[in-house]
């Protein structure tokens, strides 16, 4: 019978967690249009990061708006996980109306959990509570 040297049994452990941390990964493929028909209204932001490993796990591509048919405002934001790790992040939006006021709505203390895949994009959706808000804030926090 061979005997096995602890440099080899050393380097096949290593290979097997290699493997092990390789499956552990996971990322999206997406197909799109490359020539999309929706135009979207592209809202200009100002950001204040204060957590550089959600910034990381959840950054925040762009954010566009739109009007709904009853006139209420509703904001879509985009989200990537820049890692090939899948990732949870929890977010919420605040309202606001034309006088910079603070609307406070049933769920305004509620966070909303968000997983995302590992390189993944996502579109996450808030629409205010009254035809009064005019303004929002986004907040992201690690869970």
């Amino acid at each position: 019978m061979k005997s096995y040297s602890l440099r080899d049994l050393s380097a096949v452990v290593c290979a097997a967690l290699a493997v092990f941390a390789a499956g552990c990964g996971t990322t999206t493929n997406t197909t799109e249009r490359a020539q999309p028909v929706g135009e979207r209204d592209m809202v200009s932001d100002k950001r204040v990061s204060t957590d550089s490993r959600l910034s990381i796990r959840a950054q925040l591509v762009g954010v566009n708006q739109a009007n709904t048919p009853g006139g209420l405002l509703k904001v879509q934001a985009e989200l990537l996980n820049t890692t090939h790790t899948a990732r949870n992040v929890l977010y919420r939006f605040e309202w606001f109306d034309e006088q910079g006021m603070q609307m406070t709505t049933a769920t305004s203390g509620s966070w909303i959990p968000l997983y995302l895949e590992g390189k993944e994009s996502k579109f996450i959706n808030g629409i205010a509570p009254s035809a009064a808000c005019r303004d929002f804030r986004l907040k992201l926090i690690r869970p």
